[in-house]
């Protein structure tokens, strides 16, 4: 093991775990491992898979996480490829004979290719040495980002019984711990390496403020180094990165709705640390390897302590001082539960899109499985009238259901191959003199032509010859439809995929039972989150015990802990102000500010503690207006 890890990551030594894990993996078991953001999960599967014989597989959600292992091996000279929704069929048929009959050591896949048929056909040729399911919690109803193509992997281990598989996930509660082993059907139960998800170095803060904004500048004005901070949508993302330029701080913005190739650029130069400081919507952040992050901020309450766990922890993963700082109002909790009503359409609104849908890609009903589209929500919304938020909750519930897949949009680069001989190709040349220049420039520029497909860049040959893009294009394609090339055009489009036949609308179904599950798990989720806002018990015991680490010890460097340090509350000081709050309280409810202020303004931060603590031992409630009354 350490002679590979030495040989390809120039390493002495694994980090804690990892050895553990990759021998369970050499054993032949199937395995579980939990490592936090950073903890190098892909380790774990990259060394097994070089040390066997074959190919090992390996399920991700992300393309652009594929894409960048697969560059990041490439580098290390490791044979990897990957495919995944929205690849030509040449370039997907190509992929798979290089993995059958080359020397691939890893292919990539999303989980959506698994339900088709070539993909089945050509696994079973393939000699595998190991299944590896990265973001394993997708899998779970229990989890965060449940995606149902995840439940196709179990399908592979009826014709592939002697593989060992390995699991990896950051973030995982009990619950999803044991769903995950039970529908990935592992062989040996239990057999389940968890690291501690504790992080001593990162100091976790919640503030309730009013002006967020002001109070997210000064933060960044105290704490220096790069960092990241989170936003609800794209619209915020932009204003955000803006309003940080005003006030002098290097700032960009990042979501899921710009193009593949600028989102790449921006993010190079925040990891190269050109720009400082990313403000993002939850697009960002998966798979980056940036490990100096000085402080993550998060504008809003997130809607699971999973998700803010696994954003906060991509701080500090150095293991130097590093800050996971939430700021959140009252407003906050409102939009949640606001959220949480509109996630949960109407049966009749999700009907309305689905048959849109059918409309939209042009897919005649009993047709379409497997098919992918190139799709603009806020282009399909407006084509059919649409409202573009509920068309969102839609489409979600439609993914969640497998009716549908959808990606973010990912830049693929023109490909071509010469299909007939340098005579053939010449005659061609002699015949079509406006081509001539252009094939001349192709052969000079990229070797290999005849016998492969190459990459190219349009734009770059259109310059060579002074041609525009679109000219370079329609000569291509003319020529390909010439038969003397195979020719792929540049594309950068979020795509849709069919995972099932069309069917017409009236006949769509969803699982009501698991449905209902659902809602009511993301009501858990949200309420989870505004406790963890709202308590005053230590930050990291909090997301500690929310995923069942046992006694775990104060962190003595969250807000409340540094806060309990400074200013104490006795129990008999605690005695003191919650009789005095009963009294007040026995007759209407009261605005929590109004209470307050019936207190000596010196006593102000014991008499908040004392009332954190009433709430959370259900003496006193507190609705949605900040109206606080007896609850015994």
């Amino acid at each position: 093991m350490l002679n590979t890890l030495k040989k390809y990551w120039g390493y002495d030594a694994f980090r804690p775990m990892q050895d553990e894990i990759i021998q369970s993996v050499l054993d032949g078991k199937d395995t579980l491992a939990l490592l936090p953001t950073g903890g190098g999960k892909s380790i774990c599967f990259q060394v097994p898979g070089l040390m066997q014989d074959g190919v090992c597989v390996v399920i991700s959600p992300l393309i652009a996480l594929m894409k960048d292992q697969v560059q990041n091996l490439n580098k290390r000279n490791i044979p990897a490829v990957a495919i995944y929704s929205g690849m030509h069929y040449r370039e997907i048929d190509r992929t798979f004979d290089n993995a059958i009959y080359g020397n691939t050591k890893f292919l990539y896949l999303s989980p959506e290719r698994l339900a088709a048929d070539l993909t089945r056909e050509r696994l079973k040729k393939m000699k595998i040495n190991l299944l590896a399911i990265d973001e394993a919690h997708c899998i779970s109803q229990w989890g965060y980002d449940f995606r149902p193509s995840y439940l196709n992997i179990a399908d592979i281990r009826e014709w592939l019984p002697d593989v060992p598989m390995l699991a990896l996930t950051a973030t995982a509660t009990p619950q999803v711990v044991d769903d995950i082993q039970e529908k990935l059907h592992f062989r040996q139960a239990k057999n389940v390496f968890q690291k501690s998800f504790a992080r001593e170095n990162l100091s976790y803060v919640v503030l309730e403020e009013e002006g967020k904004q002001e109070k997210m500048l000064e933060i960044l004005q105290k704490v220096k180094g790069s960092g990241i901070v989170y936003v609800r949508n794209r619209r915020k993302t932009k204003e955000t990165a803006l309003f940080l330029r005003k006030k002098g701080i290097a700032a960009d913005f990042y979501h899921a709705g710009l193009g593949s190739h600028i989102r790449s650029q921006k993010q190079d130069a925040w990891t190269t640390n050109k720009i400082r400081i990313m403000v993002a919507t939850n697009a960002f952040g998966m798979g980056i390897d940036k490990p100096d992050v000085r402080i993550v901020i998060h504008l809003n309450l997130t809607d699971s302590l999973e998700a803010y766990f696994q954003e906060a922890g991509r701080a500090g993963r150095d293991g130097n001082r590093a800050y996971a700082v939430l700021l959140y109002n009252n407003y906050d909790k409102i939009h949640l539960l606001k959220n949480y009503e509109q996630s949960f359409p109407e049966m009749m609104e999700i009907r309305q899109v689905y048959r849109a849908l059918g409309s939209y890609c042009q897919l005649a009903t009993g047709g379409g499985k497997g098919n992918s589209y190139a799709f603009d929500i806020v282009d399909f919304a407006h084509t059919y009238k649409l409202d573009i938020l509920k068309t969102h909750h839609c489409l979600k519930v439609l993914k969640n259901e497998g009716w549908i897949a959808l990606t973010d949009s990912v830049f693929e680069p023109a490909t071509l191959k010469v299909v007939v001989t340098q005579e053939e190709l010449y005659k061609y040349q002699v015949e079509h003199p406006k081509s001539d220049p252009l094939i001349r420039v192709i052969l000079r520029t990229y070797q290999g032509a005849f016998a492969n497909y190459v990459k190219i860049n349009e734009k770059r040959l259109g310059d060579f010859i002074k041609l525009s893009q679109d000219a370079v294009r329609k000569n291509l394609t003319q020529m390909a439809q010439e038969g003397i090339l195979e020719y792929i055009p540049q594309r950068e489009d979020p795509q849709l995929i069919f995972i099932r036949e069309r069917v017409s609308a009236e006949n769509l179904t969803i699982d009501t039972k698991l449905y209902n599950f659902r809602k009511e798990r993301y009501h858990n989720n949200i309420q989870s989150a505004i406790a963890y806002a709202t308590s005053t018990s230590c930050r990291s015991q909090q997301l500690l015990g929310y995923f069942s680490e046992k006694n775990p010890p104060l962190c003595g460097v969250c807000d409340v802990c540094l806060g309990r340090l400074d200013d104490k509350l006795s129990d008999k000081e605690y005695e003191m102000y919650k009789n005095k709050i009963q009294i007040q309280l026995q007759g209407n409810p009261t605005e929590l500010s109004d209470l307050v202020k019936r207190f000596s303004s010196v006593h102000e931060s014991k008499v908040l503690k004392t009332i954190d603590y009433m709430l959370d031992n259900g003496y006193l409630k507190i609705d949605e207006d900040s109206m606080i009354s007896w609850a015994r």
